[in-house]
């Protein structure tokens, strides 16, 4: 038995048996494996589970979030690549995941860290074996966006942003309970989209209805002003860490995000030290149209994640928000949801230069 499955807590697993009523067990080796169980130890959250400022009901790793990613792939489909595809999508996720790519300049795609992928599946003797005995080459599961199912263009419906939808507001937020997902969940079926496209789409209109007006709100939180300023926040350290050379990019495609926690607390640098502190003990940012001086200040852009799902119209579908007017009220209000032009703690702070 694997030990993942062994290690599982209660409601965890009565989530996983509704994502799969039946666990594909052939998963477990590659499960398993040191390049996914390092995903264990880095947080869906970004970053923001390391400050005051939230309180969330539990701790969601990319692990978890990877393993129902591909439950659902193997739900729908029963299809080995596909369901690979969707597990190891997240593998090449860096330490505080997105935050790396506010250092790399791409807050607003979050897509500059994916390039690793096949270089970690290549690199794993145990992940090619896995593969070679399922007779599976590696371009059939590098890259998840070949696969409508698993991944497309906001706002559709894919495995990724249905199951994080999920796990994080079962696990953190409390916004969903298992009767909600169960309720959502199992009216989805694939239908064809408007480009004749495979896509999960929701059997019931009123039910699609009501997974938009319950989502939203917790999409609205991914790119508000205290999500985007403890993101930046840790690109700066990073860079600055990086810049005392304490930590290289490579680093953060091994560590967890517990160790590099440690590794800034017991740096012996004084300034990331005491800015560090700073950041776990604060309870607030602040929102400004003009730069706040004496202040850790920043102006970035976030990823506007929201999902506008399909729901079934006689022989076809339909976006709900083109069929009910509510939803197209509520999409349009998101859409245009203000964000401070800066931001930033209480405390100053200015990242070190290489």
């Amino acid at each position: 038995m694997s030990n993942y499955l062994d290690n599982l807590n209660p409601l965890r697993k009565e989530y996983f048996k509704i994502l799969s009523p039946e666990f594909p067990e052939w998963i477990l080796p590659y499960v398993d494996t040191a390049e996914m169980q390092r995903l264990s130890g880095i947080s869906m959250l970004c970053g923001t589970d390391y400050t005051k400022i939230y309180n969330y009901l539990s701790f969601n790793s990319t692990l978890d979030h990877s393993v129902g990613v591909a439950l659902m792939i193997w739900n729908f489909t029963k299809d080995k690549k596909q369901t690979l595809a969707g597990l190891f999508h997240d593998i090449a996720t860096p330490t505080f995941k997105h935050c790396i790519d506010f250092m790399n300049g791409d807050s607003e795609h979050q897509e500059s860290t994916e390039e690793r992928t096949e270089q970690i599946i290549r690199g794993s003797t145990k992940i090619m074996s896995l593969l070679e005995k399922d007779n599976i080459s590696v371009s059939e599961i590098c890259d998840y966006h070949i696969y409508p199912i698993a991944d497309n263009d906001t706002p559709r419906l894919s495995a990724d942003r249905f199951e994080y939808t999920f796990s994080n507001s079962l696990f953190l937020y409390g916004a969903f309970t298992i009767a909600d997902i169960k309720r959502f969940y199992e009216d989805i079926v694939v239908l064809k989209n408007e480009d004749n496209v495979d896509e999960l789409a929701f059997k019931t209109p009123e039910i699609c209805k009501d997974f938009l007006l319950q989502t939203l709100p917790v999409f609205a939180t991914y790119d508000s002003d205290p999500n985007r300023t403890v993101m930046q926040f840790y690109a700066d350290l990073m860079k600055s860490l990086n810049a005392k050379r304490l930590i290289t990019v490579d680093d953060l495609y091994i560590m967890s995000e517990a160790d590099v926690n440690n590794l800034i607390l017991n740096s012996g640098d004084d300034y990331l030290v005491k800015a560090f502190k700073n950041f776990q003990n604060a309870t607030s940012v602040f929102g400004s149209e003009e730069p706040v001086s004496g202040k850790y200040c920043i102006s970035v852009k976030g990823k506007k994640r929201y999902i506008v799902p399909l729901a079934k119209q006689n022989d076809g579908a339909s976006r709900i928000n083109e069929i009910d007017e509510e939803c197209k009220k509520a999409v349009e209000e998101y859409k245009l949801l203000k964000r401070s032009k800066y931001t930033g703690f209480d405390f100053d702070f200015k990242p070190y230069e290489n």
